[in-house]
């Protein structure tokens, strides 16, 4: 089974699981920025990685754009993000319903993981929108449990990557092939 990890990464949590990935596949990995749909030709799975970004997974339109050219493939796609695991399932479903197609999800598999948030590292127009949201969050008279978490997460600062998270994605690749 020929395998390739690609991922699209700012702050480097992405490019560090799409690491963990690769290894423990011992397959290669390869920036997005750096990767044509022609290149993809040879591989029987495709993993792709993203950052969150108001449910939005980074770059994923690649996929989701090719995806008459992908679907012979068996297709993998990753998140990194900060919401808490409590909230997963139903974070998960707006990010599921923002990023595709329900007759993708038929052979696309969809893995979100932890990622990190470090304010010092944040570029000015994330940090404005940071700011920008949690102003409105907390502006409101009775914030739902949702908009309470965006107000809390506003404030999340570290680095929550676990290598061991990927441990489903890694045993569904292995055993799907």
């Amino acid at each position: 089974m020929k395998t390739l990890v690609i991922y699209k990464s700012k702050y480097g949590s992405t490019k560090q699981y799409a690491t963990w990935i690769g290894e423990e596949l011992g397959c290669e990995v390869k920036d997005a920025k750096k990767v044509k749909i022609e290149d993809l030709e040879g591989y029987e799975t495709i993993i792709y990685g993203g950052g969150l970004y108001a449910e939005v997974i980074s770059g994923v339109n690649f996929i989701t754009k090719n995806f008459d050219r992908l679907c012979t493939k068996k297709i993998v796609v990753f998140s990194t993000g900060i919401t808490p695991i409590e909230y997963r399932d139903y974070y998960d479903k707006l990010v599921i319903e923002k990023n595709f197609k329900p007759y993708m999800l038929e052979k696309i598999k969809v893995y979100n993981f932890l990622g990190k948030m470090i304010l010092d590292e944040l570029s000015l127009p994330h940090k404005t929108a940071i700011k920008a949201l949690k102003k409105l969050m907390s502006s409101k008279g009775n914030p739902t449990e949702m908009e309470k978490l965006l107000i809390d997460l506003c404030d999340a600062n570290g680095d929550f990557t676990d290598k061991k998270s990927i441990t489903n994605l890694i045993n569904y690749v292995k055993n799907n092939s």
